[in-house]
């Protein structure tokens, strides 16, 4: 599954190529909690197709009954309308945020803009597959669109003049080594729009690879991170337990800006792994402070399905900038479970009974 935003705006671009009119629709604000972040954008068709999403379902159904009447044949002044970009609030009133399914106390903000330049989409879509990061700017006057590309990625920013969004290439991750795990972990990455690419230059494991939509390479994994020229949207994860495959590859990974690295194995591999850099490799620990290891947040896994959901959580966590307690987390976590195991009573909802 590729990058919603990329999805939304490609989509978008295609209709309005076709002639169809459409509008796009731009989370801008957010008061309480709110199903949607900042940014999230929407794009609907005058036919009611819909791509993207900026609520949990309710607000697209308004969207899409007030903008396409006309199209329909029933209400001639329902229709999307023309000129300057307007905003336009939902969950105002408790009633409101029942209807629209927001949570109590929720509101948010859209900007409608209305038939998008069709030649504009284009150049942002194209430069979005290029694999650049864009800025880009709204009058609000007028909706006329501006594009540059940004040095960095930056939040939405709104004002009485114009609304500036960045849209980034999408995010990618870096697997080495293709074997079970490496498979569960590629379709859940894919899923939450990621574009995988997973390196083995070992042939067996290769020849036995399944997962559509992921490119495969078999070139040593240190030159194929080289070659990947991780960044700030790159995560690389080494999974084969093989220090000839992984180790050489996690140090040119630190290397790099990529928002995570790591490494499969238990906190006795990983201190080996340590070891190992710091004695052949001239690394020290602040050097190798950025490594992550043992990978995954502790949820008990033994199965290869459940341990890529630890991982993959662990790399989305991390990805929206959650803070994760690496120093106890795994500890804790095993000792409240072997507690429970031996005596389910010296718990209380969890929490290890005081003894006199």
């Amino acid at each position: 599954m590729e990058n919603l935003d990329v999805m939304v705006l490609r989509t978008l671009r295609d209709w309005r190529t076709a002639g169809k009119r459409g509008l796009l629709a731009t989370v801008v604000r957010t008061w309480g909690s709110s199903p949607r972040p900042v940014g999230s954008i929407m794009a609907l068709c005058e036919d009611g197709a819909v791509v993207g999403s900026v609520s949990g379902g309710c607000i697209e159904d308004d969207l899409i009954y007030r903008f396409t009447q006309a199209y329909a044949g029933k209400d001639s002044a329902n229709e999307i309308p023309s000129g300057a970009p307007g905003f336009v609030k939902y969950g105002i009133t408790a009633d409101e945020a029942h209807r629209f399914g927001l949570p109590c106390g929720g509101t948010l903000e859209l900007l409608l803009e209305y038939d998008p330049d069709a030649s504009a989409l284009a150049e942002l879509v194209a430069s979005l597959e290029s694999g650049k990061l864009m800025q880009r700017a709204v009058r609000l006057s007028d909706g006329a669109v501006t594009l540059a590309q940004a040095l960095a990625p930056a939040e939405l920013d709104v004002s009485d003049a114009e609304l500036v969004n960045t849209f980034g290439p999408e995010y990618r991750m870096l697997m080495i080594g293709a074997g079970q795990l490496t498979e569960y972990l590629a379709t859940m990455a894919l899923f939450c729009g990621f574009a995988v690419t997973v390196c083995d230059p070992r042939e067996e494991y290769r020849g036995a690879w399944s997962v559509a939509g992921v490119k495969v390479v078999s070139d040593m994994p240190d030159d194929v991170v080289t070659a990947f020229r991780p960044d700030r949207r790159s995560c690389v994860v080494a999974l084969t337990h093989d220090p000839k495959l992984d180790d050489l590859a996690l140090l040119e990974a630190l290397k790099t800006d990529a928002f995570y690295v790591g490494a499969i194995g238990s906190r006795r591999n990983n201190d080996a792994r340590h070891d190992r850099m710091i004695e052949h490799f001239d690394q020290t620990e602040a050097g190798l402070a950025r490594l992550r290891g043992p990978i995954g947040i502790y949820i008990g896994s033994k199965t290869p399905s459940e341990i890529a959901v630890s991982v993959m959580s662990e790399i989305l966590a991390v990805k929206n900038s959650v803070t994760l307690p690496r120093d106890m987390h795994v500890a804790h976590a095993k000792n409240e479970r072997q507690i429970k195991a031996n005596d389910p009573g010296d718990l209380v909802c969890g929490i290890p009974r005081r003894v006199a």
